[in-house]
């Protein structure tokens, strides 16, 4: 087979990623309103780096192209951010924000934070407020079931305590 008609994956995107707001609100928490300023900050520090590099330096178009990017993604988010600070919230119910504890059905602990969409990230257990499970979770209170919705069986958890972190 001619090499001509062979795409070869060099792990290197050929154009720039894009990054699209959902349209829902951007409920943002203290902590998330800061991280959002503080990446405009680096991108716009980014983007003047590699616009000023030498002749013989030139930045790589893609590289420009995705700091260009991701810059007008970022300050868009900050532009829309609606702060929501439940820092210090004497309520007992799931709100943004919050951290919720649950016990699973094999009575294992796992402890949740309620955040905005560009805070999310599994890996740390801080969940998009629009995500199914933080949905399952918004207005419950310790001792109430929540029951996320899966194909093949649902996952029903039980709320152990719910608080907000302190300002």
């Amino acid at each position: 087979m001619s090499r001509a008609f062979v795409k070869e994956d060099s792990g290197v995107p050929e154009e720039p990623l894009r990054r699209q707001p959902s349209g829902r609100p951007n409920y943002v928490t203290p902590a998330g309103l800061a991280r959002l300023r503080a990446e405009v900050e680096r991108l716009s520090a980014l983007r003047t780096q590699l616009l000023s590099k030498k002749k013989e330096e030139e930045p790589r178009a893609l590289d420009l192209q995705q700091a260009e990017i991701d810059l007008s993604y970022f300050e868009t988010q900050v532009k829309r951010a609606m702060l929501v600070d439940n820092r210090g919230l004497a309520a007992e119910d799931v709100r943004f924000g919050a951290l919720v504890t649950v016990k699973d059905p094999e009575g294992k602990l796992k402890e949740y934070a309620i955040v905005g969409e560009d805070e999310a990230d599994a890996a740390s257990a801080k969940l998009n407020w629009a995500s199914p499970l933080a949905g399952a979770l918004l207005g419950k209170k310790a001792g109430d079931r929540a029951v996320l919705p899966r194909p093949g069986a649902d996952l029903d958890l039980e709320v152990i305590s719910v608080r907000y972190p302190e300002k």
